[in-house]
């Protein structure tokens, strides 16, 4: 079964064109809202991902991720446990950084001690208290979080202030001379509010057309 939004879109669509015209000349011109959550099997797995593609170019990055996958199959599948059974040579030879290896080792660590918690846990967990468990990993920040929230979690009112795609987009939708600080966007985006993630996928997809205001 697919993973499903624990909202529905058509009355956040309704709520983002009735609360920020601007908003709503984009949607016009995007079209429907067709995100769907990714499907994850456990947070490790996706964080992991999220860590090995961090300052990659996608084909590279999906290469890289592939042959960790193979060597974490070897040790059980895509697990904590397969991790710290697996050497530092078979995942450095699938072409892991120094740094990125010791990230997904702490990743594997605090999967072990608790601190990051079981999908079925997630699923009850605030915005904000996951930000503050899964930061404390190394090699993850509040982009990466935001990313998981959105795309795995599907939460529906989350703003990646710290995504350039998305500050680009506002600055250039709402006629911005400077980048905006992610305050001039939290401010802004309380016309969005339950709905923030929904505005910002639109953010997003505004690259993608010309979008006449």
């Amino acid at each position: 079964m697919k993973p499903r939004f624990d909202f529905d879109p058509a009355t956040a669509i309704a709520h983002l064109r009735a609360s920020d015209e601007v908003l709503a000349k984009v949607i016009d011109q995007v079209g429907d809202f067709v995100l769907e959550p990714k499907q994850a099997t456990n947070l490790f797995e996706s964080l992991a991902r999220s860590i090995i593609y961090q300052q990659l170019h996608g084909s590279a990055a999906k290469a890289i991720h592939g042959r960790v996958l193979i060597e974490l199959k070897r040790a059980g599948g895509a697990t904590p446990e397969a991790l710290i059974a697996t050497p530092d040579a078979a995942l450095r030879g699938a072409g892991l950084s120094a740094g990125k290896l010791a990230a997904l080792r702490d990743l594997a660590l605090k999967c072990r001690e608790g601190v990051v918690p079981t999908l079925k846990e997630a699923r009850k967990l605030s915005d904000a208290e996951l930000i503050t468990r899964l930061t404390q990993v190394r090699g993850i920040g509040a982009w990466t979080v935001h990313m998981l929230l959105i795309f795995y979690l599907g939460r529906p009112d989350v703003l990646p202030t710290g995504d350039f795609s998305v500050r680009l987009a506002f600055k250039k939708l709402y006629r911005k001379r400077k980048d905006p600080t992610p305050e001039i966007m939290i401010r802004h985006a309380r016309l969005w509010q339950p709905y923030r993630s929904v505005a910002s996928w639109y953010l997003w997809r505004s690259h993608e057309v010309e979008v006449i205001l």
